[in-house]
């Protein structure tokens, strides 16, 4: 037994010679051997091997990797982020330095010492594999990082097939890392390559880099990780399934134990400190990523809005899958327009609209910034992923379908503004010379084929009809008010605060309808389905028969406000590369579109509405606070009501109605929040949503009067109004 004893250990002790002999010669050439359990069969001799590994390339490119987007307000706040890969990048010196003595301790001991490859750790796991088996790795930091570099490479071209898993290398891949990794050394310090991996390595698919491990596992900072924290971290990077503390919390803890003993061995921490950590629990806090619109802090479908802004542009990539490299994948900070107190007010207005059962009822509130058109708020009453209870749709409300290139927008398409409409016939009554005052002839309800209406540019006029099949071109058979007592001469101003249909076309009649149609395309209204013009010389639209988005509806009464100065409707104020290089957002574009004169004759009889007019019900607070404008709209099946109100600080365009049927949905003997109407109108829940949130919120942009019109206008004193 003893003679048996001694022949084994001998077979023992010669089998490590052997294997250690053979480990000093490939640690010779830096031939991994570990990687494979025999060279010979990789084919690979030695001397073959030293020139294979002379003839591999020795630059590796280091990009920054993937990071993550964020989409904040203009104040600073959190909308949105965007990432294939969760990553913060942070610099080393707000890093923990239990982060950085963690992971030297348990993945690379000598990483201070060698150039890269560590030919001692290779020999001690070649020696170890060879005479105990087993995989015992032995890449450096700095190897491990030549990989992730090239991993993530590949990931951010969309070639993730072609990624190699450390169990899947072979001599080859092996030699290529080791050469990369010593050319690496010598172009960057070993703090900035310790930097790189901590920002590079994978924690979990929640998290990638330490600042993301930080947030995910503990909703703390890279900075302000405990020793305790940071030593699990460490340990995760060997294998983040099988460490994940909120998976395998037992083995998660024996590794951090394993860390922390790594740690006292080279004397990075204390006796103390090591028993003290070791006794400490797991204490998890775990935050997981919030990506996408759909998990947006706030204002989801604005968040949805500006990311298709960016997909939609070629500055940020040639094609689509480069645009979405940029905005997933290039760590962009995007500031946006969105104030975000003015958000939070118009969320809560609309969430309250239509109660806890919204039975589908859209309700949607948009400002826009008169003199800039910043897009300051924008919220509807659903949510963008299914929820019990909840009015879901991925559908924008406030936006158009398409964009003018014929782009996805992911709009609802518009809605009918109904009366909302009358003011644009109106500038133009102003702006061809007649008075505020003058009086038209509101009780004419037929327009006869063959009526002379006017035409400079010479379009054919269409029908406008209450006959849904009647052909009749040029005509409008039976106008029809919304009540009784209107059918009569009046003035101009009286029949626009009051909403008085007859009055609008009694108008028109004396209109060219191409002056009509170059005010509607001055303040930028167009279809919200497809961006086509509205055509005005459809005589259905003198009254909002078109959809238009309530983003465009705003941003023209928001002309008004400006004395006649359109500003096309921004979203995107400032966006930066993660270098902190400016990519191209949307900058403030303005151009005279009404005559001052016009503008202020308009907003002299709008203010009215509210005291007097049509939306004389709605809340009589809002003009005895600030100088305000407004002007109520239903469609013909009271299926869209609206209030689009402004000061001279704020235009906000406030929607109530069907937003998914095709306006096909009638707004007649419905019940809203408990109340029941026999037919809706905009003053009655369009109207209270508007006012309660301009009473919140006027107050932050402060509002001047109104300048006055010309005296030339006539006097813009309001008539008597019957109660309505």
């Amino acid at each position: 037994m003893a003679k048996k004893k001694r022949r084994h250990r001998l077979a023992s002790t010669l089998g490590r010679v052997i294997g250690f002999f053979a480990a000093s010669a490939l640690c010779g050439v830096l031939v991994a051997s570990l990687v494979v359990p025999a060279v010979g069969a990789a084919g690979f001799g030695i001397s073959r091997s030293k020139s294979y590994f002379d003839s591999l390339p020795s630059e590796l490119v280091v990009r920054p990797p993937s990071q993550s987007t964020k989409v904040l307000t203009a104040d600073g706040q959190q909308i949105a982020t965007f990432y294939e890969e969760n990553r913060v990048k942070v610099p080393l010196d707000q890093i923990s330095p239990f982060v950085k003595d963690a992971i030297v301790a348990i993945e690379d001991t000598r990483f201070y010492e060698h150039g890269g490859v560590d030919p001692q750790g290779i020999l001690r796991a070649a020696i170890s594999n060879l005479t105990k088996g087993g995989q015992q790795g032995a890449s450096t930091i700095t190897q491990q990082y030549v990989t992730n570099v090239l991993n993530e490479t590949l990931l951010s071209a969309d070639k993730g097939d072609q990624v190699i898993l450390s169990g899947q290398k072979n001599i080859a891949d092996k030699l290529r890392e080791m050469k990369l990794a010593v050319s690496l050394e010598k172009k960057f310090t070993k703090d900035q390559i310790l930097e790189g991996y901590l920002n590079i390595v994978f924690f979990s698919h929640e998290a990638y880099g330490i600042e993301a491990a930080a947030r995910y596992f503990f909703s703390s900072t890279a900075k302000d990780l405990t020793l305790p924290q940071s030593a699990l971290l460490a340990g995760l990077v060997n294998s983040p399934s099988f460490y994940n503390p909120a998976v395998n919390p037992e083995q998660s803890k024996a590794r951090r134990d394993q860390v922390l003993d790594a740690m006292l061995a080279l004397h990075k921490i204390s006796q103390a400190d090591h028993d003290a950590a070791v006794a400490a629990p797991i204490e998890l806090k775990l935050s997981p990523g919030r990506q996408g619109c759909a998990n947006a802090v706030m204002a989801p479908y604005f968040c949805d809005y500006i990311s298709h802004l960016i997909l939609n542009n070629p500055a940020f990539g040639a094609t689509q899958a480069d645009r979405e490299r940029t905005l997933y994948r290039g760590g962009l900070t995007i500031t946006t327009t969105l104030d975000s107190r003015l958000q939070a007010a118009a969320q809560e207005q609309v969430d309250g609209t239509a109660g806890a059962n919204p039975d589908h009822w859209g309700a949607s509130l948009v400002t826009i910034q008169p003199g800039t058109g910043k897009i300051l708020a924008m919220a509807q009453n659903t949510v963008f992923l299914a929820q019990d209870g909840k009015f879901d749709t991925q559908l924008n409300f406030n936006v158009d379908a398409k964009d003018a290139q014929g782009n996805d927008l992911n709009g609802a398409g518009g809605f009918q503004p109904g009366s909302t409409m009358k003011p644009f016939t109106f500038a133009e009554w102003l702006n061809e010379g007649h008075k505020l005052t003058e009086e038209v002839d509101a009780s004419k309800r037929v327009y006869p084929l063959g009526f002379p209406w006017k035409s400079s540019c010479g379009k054919v006029l269409g029908a406008y009809s209450t006959a849904q099949n009647n052909p009749t071109l040029g005509a409008a058979d039976d106008l029809q008010n919304a009540d009784e007592g209107y059918y009569r001469k009046m003035p101009a101003n009286y029949g626009l605060y009051n909403s008085i249909n007859t009055a609008t076309f009694a108008e028109a009649a004396q209109l060219d309808f191409c002056g009509i149609q170059k005010m509607v395309d001055a303040v930028g209204l167009h279809s919200g389905l497809d961006g086509a013009q509205i055509n005005m010389h459809q005589l259905g639209n003198i009254l909002g028969a078109i959809g238009v988005a309530p983003v465009h509806l705003a941003n023209a009464f928001a002309t008004f406000a400006n004395d006649g100065r359109y500003c096309v409707p921004i979203a995107l104020a400032d966006i930066t590369d993660v270098n902190g290089g400016k990519l191209p957002a949307q900058a403030v574009e303005c151009r005279d579109a009404v005559k001052p004169d016009v503008a202020r004759g308009v907003n002299s009889v709008l203010q009215d509405v509210l005291k007097v007019g049509s939306g004389v019900y709605i809340n009589p607070k809002v003009h005895t606070q600030v100088p305000v404008a407004a002007k109520t709209g239903t469609s013909n099946n009271n299926g869209s009501t609206w209030v689009v109100g402004y000061t001279s600080g704020l235009a906000t365009a406030s929607f109530f109605g069907d937003a998914l049927e095709g306006q096909k949905r009638v707004g007649q003997n419905v019940t809203v929040n408990g109340v029941f109407y026999k037919r809706l109108d905009g003053y009655m829940v369009a109207g209270p949503q508007w006012a309660n949130y301009m009473v919140k919120v006027a107050k932050l942009y402060p509002a001047n009067p109104f300048p006055a019109p010309p005296p030339s206008m006539g006097s813009p004193s309001p008539s008597p109004s019957p109660k309505r």
